[in-house]
């Protein structure tokens, strides 16, 4: 039978293509930052011959970085796609960044990819699993999709596989541990003068074959005593997890009465568990040694993909057709289907301009086609919502782009020159235009206030923060009309960084940033009098303008209320709504700290003015005069905003938490228990103590929470809060 997957020489390298979706196999990498996915990338690119050496390509270049900053950065940040081919099936590699502030980037990868394979360092312990692993574990089981576990850095000095193994078990296992089994054992080497112990080989559990790979290949060798003693006590537990999953309802009573089920029966019934996501098989990996190019652990690992893991086909997702309201359209994944794909990525390249990396769930795509773009919002918000003529079509391998004929259901690939695209958009035909629901995006609760740092980056500004949202989805752009501010919302503080440099060395924008500003508010406590008095007489026409008014509080959400009580004339009818704009433009511009004033009336009932030199103008400045007068005469309270906070932790740190909101001036409203050993405390807290908690809370919680925040209303501040605010406003710039 012809190979199923192939590979053609290409300008910049060999490329990968497959002919039907059943060759294809798209596996995420996902694991916390340092645990080793992009090695093991490297490794399994170098063990199907991918790749060179570590991390290098034909020409030398390098296959993981994907751009500039993420050199400076010294972490991934970005999804990086490398195909590879194996056994005739093309797989696609998603490398996901392991860092919490980029997980917008790792739900990329899920979505294209149709298993995961989580990648845990030994070396770690059982912080190697902490809680955005387990967020991620859950999220993966909630979907159904098939996950596999990769233990790495099994040579560290303190690392120990069955003990790093039952901490998966009890963390990531809950009620299906037994699901969770490891299919090899390590083979040790002596260990080191620095106490690390290298891991020389695998012991294959159901066939009993030990492989030795300490010289970097893939080799047969002979069982010693003690280790067919490991394999006594660890495969019987391995078979009866196998059987407990299997389809066969007799294969259990077969076993118990001591049958022996043979191994092709075994290994059919695990691969099938694998692909359906019910039993979670245990591997090992380690890089080649130098000068080698086989890694420890590479062959299991593909021989898993490959057959264990499932097709395209066996992932389903459906669209909508847009504008018949006719329901969901299950999408089968058929190149001679209708077209739908989905932007997972969008770059900039500084060659060739907007790239998007897709998905494609069903159809064929190809270079030139005229593809529909939509997005998801109301209609009338939508700004690509439109026909485009894609461009060229390519393969990623990292960094690179290799040249594609086509990409066929199943498949990811580059598109070139989609102007109007953007990350979780739907690319379908035009005469049959589609949309797929977007996958779900963490709320970014990191404020940065910034502004342009010259004339010419402020003509840039604008287009690059445009260009800037439509690449990363997980930054929200704010323009705050109360404090006046330019605000990027993001996942953290490296996100942020990220974000700031791509401006600067992508975009050629120089931005600044400033203090967050939260919109305060101002409003009477107690009722008072105010007379404002405008009379200027300087020769020719002059200005002349007497006014006097009461203002009292009035409850919260009323805003300005304005009364006419003025009697006998004394300020004529046509200068009284003068007086009321006046007021109202004072009362935008605060009394006392430069904050908007809410909730009070304020009543007109005397005044003065004169047949030539009073006017509009003179009027409005009375009415602005009389007001502050007012203010100085009473009590006058700052209004902070509140919010109402949703915290989910580990029930570990929920002391932590709750003391740590009471010192933010938090009010606790309650706690309650959910699944996964957490809970959820909820409380309301001022904004102002908000502003870095999203950074706070995952160093509290040692990354096992997270949180949500809605605004309820203003309240007054405390008194001392209140004046060292007041003072920083009154203070010479």
């Amino acid at each position: 039978m012809a190979e199923r997957a192939s590979t053609s020489a290409g300008a910049n390298g060999t490329t990968i293509t497959a002919e039907r979706p059943d060759a294809i196999r798209n596996v995420v990498l996902v694991g916390q930052s340092g645990s080793g996915k992009t090695t093991l990338v490297e490794a399994l690119s170098m063990a199907t011959g991918a790749l060179t050496r570590a991390g290098r390509v034909e020409d030398g270049t390098c296959v993981s970085d994907y751009d500039d900053i993420e050199h400076r950065q010294h972490r991934s940040v970005q999804l990086s796609v490398v195909p590879v081919a194996y056994g005739g099936i093309k797989i696609n590699l998603l490398d996901t960044p392991g860092y919490a502030d980029f997980v917008g980037e790792l739900r990329a990868g899920l979505r294209a990819a149709d298993a995961a394979l989580f990648v845990i360092s030994a070396a770690a312990g059982a912080a190697g699993v902490g809680g955005q692993t387990l967020a991620l574990w859950e999220e993966c089981a909630s979907v159904g999709m098939p996950r596999a576990l990769v233990i790495t850095h099994l040579d560290a000095a303190r690392a120990d596989f069955d003990e790093m193994t039952e901490t998966c078990r009890d963390i990531l296992g809950g009620g299906a541990a037994e699901s969770m089994l490891p299919l090899h054992l390590p083979v040790y080497g002596p260990r080191g003068s620095d106490g690390h112990r290298p891991v020389t080989g695998l012991i294959d559990l159901l066939t009993e074959h030990v492989f030795d790979y300490s010289r970097g290949e893939h080799t047969r060798a002979e069982t010693t005593a003690e280790q067919a003693a490991l394999i006594d006590r660890a495969r019987g537990r391995l078979i009866e997890g196998i059987i407990a999953e299997s389809e066969d309802e007799t294969l259990m009573d077969r076993y118990l009465a001591g049958a022996e089920i043979d191994l092709t029966t075994l290994v059919t019934d695990l691969e099938r568990a694998v692909a359906r996501g019910t039993f979670h098989p245990v591997l090992i990996a380690a890089p080649p040694p130098e000068g080698a190019r086989e890694g420890l652990g590479m062959v299991e690992i593909l021989d898993l993909i490959t057959r264990g893991f499932p097709t395209p086909a066996e992932h389903p997702v459906s669209a909508s057709r847009l504008g018949d309201g006719s329901g969901p359209v299950p999408l089968t994944c058929d190149p001679a289907g209708p077209l739908a794909a989905e932007v997972i990525r969008t770059a900039s390249d500084p060659y060739v301009g907007r790239v998007s990396l897709v998905r494609m769930f069903s159809g064929t795509l190809h270079a030139d086609d005229t593809v529909h773009v939509c997005g998801h919002g109301p209609i009338e918000e939508r700004n690509h919502d439109v026909d485009e003529r894609a461009g060229g079509l390519s393969a990623p391998f990292g960094k690179q782009q290799r040249p594609l004929g086509q990409a066929i259901a199943g498949d990811i690939a580059c598109v070139g020159k989609l102007g109007h695209a953007e990350t979780g958009d739907t690319l379908s035909a035009k005469d049959a235009p589609l949309l797929i629901a977007p996958w779900p995006m963490p709320e970014p609760l990191l404020p940065v206030a910034i502004r342009a740092h010259g004339k010419a980056d402020e003509d840039k500004l604008s287009l690059s923060l445009s260009r800037l949202v439509a690449e990363d989805p997980a930054v929200r752009l704010e323009q705050n009309g109360q404090t006046h501010q330019l605000v990027l919302w993001c996942l953290g503080e490296a996100h942020r960084d990220v974000a700031l440099e791509r401006l600067r060395s992508r975009f050629g924008v120089q931005v600044d940033t400033l203090d967050h500003r939260v919109a305060l508010r101002e409003t009477f406590a107690t009722g008072a009098s105010g007379r404002g008095r405008h009379v200027k007489q300087s020769g020719g026409h002059g200005q002349y303008a007497i006014c006097e008014i009461e203002v009292a509080p009035l409850p919260e959400g009323s805003g300005i209320e304005f009364e006419d009580k003025v009697v006998g004339g004394v300020v004529p009818r046509q200068f009284i709504p003068s007086v009321e704009k006046g007021v109202r433009a004072q009362a935008a511009r605060g009394v006392v700290a430069g904050y908007p004033l809410v909730d009070v009336r304020v009543t007109l009932y005397d005044g003065k003015a004169h047949s030539v030199d009073s006017s509009d103008a003179a009027f409005q400045t009375a009415g602005a005069l009389a007001l502050r007068e007012a203010a100085a005469a009473a009590r006058v309270d700052l209004l902070e905003p509140i919010a109402e906070v949703r915290v989910t932790v580990s029930d570990d740190h929920v002391g932590a938490v709750l003391g740590d909101l009471s010192g933010r001036r938090g009010r606790v409203l309650g706690t309650e228990p959910t699944t996964g050993g957490r809970t959820v405390v909820r409380a309301e807290v001022p904004e102002l103590e908000l502003s870095r908690y999203a950074i706070d809370l995952r160093s509290l919680a040692h990354g096992s929470a997270h949180f949500t925040r809605a605004y309820t209303r203003h309240e007054p501040m405390p008194a001392q809060r209140a004046e060292d605010i007041r003072a920083q406003a009154s203070a010479p710039a």
